[in-house]
């Protein structure tokens, strides 16, 4: 063979086992696997448009912790909400208005509205929704012509079930806003 052919037989193999070389070498690291977090349970919203305006209650903190003590009264009766809302329904609405009468003829009583939800969802999040309740609960009796300041919010998320069970029943019974004299 002519020296040229055999110099690049020679170079060809030699690029060829670098080239082998090379790659069976390089270390690739594997990707970090990604976990993607579980969708979130999907929040409800409420066109707020549609609620009434809070007249006259302005921006009162919502109370937390121990409250002065609350009373159930015959004539304020407790409404219950749809699963992750807030919103009002005409039930809702009917006895809220009845609420209304019933503190209009009873003008000195100061009224703590709690708000409360089921067990599902975190505390953090069923606190806020409880709250979001009772806000509208508040804000609608005070649309009907009740002072804001006899009325105060508090959100007890799920920390107390009117009905101690995990069925749809008692979950519908337990997202609830109920009204209680303040003593």
């Amino acid at each position: 063979m002519p020296r040229q052919v055999r110099a690049t037989i020679l170079l060809l193999a030699m690029l060829t086992v670098l080239t082998l070389v090379c790659a069976c070498s390089t270390k690739t690291t594997p990707e970090p696997a990604v976990t993607t977090p579980p969708p979130a349970a999907p929040v409800a919203t409420t066109d707020l448009s549609k609620q009434p305006a809070a007249l006259g209650v302005g921006s009162q903190p919502v109370q937390s912790g121990p409250v002065a003590d609350h009373q159930a009264v015959a004539g304020l009766e407790r409404i219950h909400f749809a699963y992750n809302q807030f919103t009002l329904e005409e039930p809702s609405r009917i006895t809220l208005e009845q609420n209304a009468v019933f503190l209009r003829s009873n003008p000195t009583l100061k009224v703590a509205i709690e708000g409360h939800c089921d067990e599902r969802g975190s505390d953090e999040y069923n606190l806020a929704l409880g709250e979001r309740r009772a806000v509208a609960a508040r804000n609608y009796l005070v649309s009907l012509g009740i002072a804001g300041d006899r009325l105060t919010v508090i959100s007890y998320g799920e920390e107390q079930p009117l009905v101690a069970a995990s069925n749809e029943e008692a979950w519908a019974k337990n997202r609830r806003a109920e009204f209680k004299v303040v003593r």
